[in-house]
């Protein structure tokens, strides 16, 4: 009878979670990712990536108001005979007024650009992990998801190489 585990199983990492990012609802260790209520072990991460979110509901609703507008009055004076009748400086107005849906676009991303995103696999599923419309905040939280990263993977560095591979007591 064995009195401890030690030969069936092999030894624990006894190696201390290094905190590496803590603001209001996001810590990152070496050894975990916390978001909010959701935990996620760096061990377990993979495949990350950053990007961009959706573009704002509001801005796009506004764009494609405009130009479906836009498209009718142009329709309607296509079918109308309207076009014919037009001097060079309504053509000119016209091709402004083309422009708008463009420029709303540009001023809906430039006040409510959409949020970054870091996506990764955890456990063999794709996940949202961490999402923020904070440029720094979000550099700062990839960086140490990294730094983490790095570290977890290469923790065995700084011990010695053993003589092969571990073995049970016998």
């Amino acid at each position: 009878m064995q009195a401890h585990r030690s030969a069936t199983r092999p030894p624990r990492d006894t190696r201390r979670a290094t905190l590496l990012y803590a603001r209001s609802g996001i810590v990152v260790t070496t050894e975990r990712f916390n978001v909010g209520r959701n935990t996620f072990l760096v061990g377990e991460l993979t495949h990350l990536r950053t990007g961009r979110g959706p573009h704002d509901r509001l801005a796009v609703r506004v764009v494609a108001a405009t130009a479906a507008t836009i498209a009718a009055v142009g329709v309607l004076l296509g079918f109308t005979g309207g076009l014919h009748r037009l001097t060079a400086g309504a053509y000119l107005a016209l091709g402004v007024v083309w422009m708008l849906p463009v420029l709303l676009a540009y001023a809906g991303d430039r006040w409510r650009p959409p949020a970054y995103e870091l996506w990764g696999h955890s456990r063999g599923v794709e996940v949202l992990l961490f999402s923020s419309d904070d440029t720094e905040q979000f550099e700062q939280v990839v960086a140490a998801l990294r730094q983490a990263r790095r570290e977890h993977r290469y923790a065995d560095a700084e011990q010695p190489p053993t003589t092969g591979c571990w073995r049970p007591d016998r």
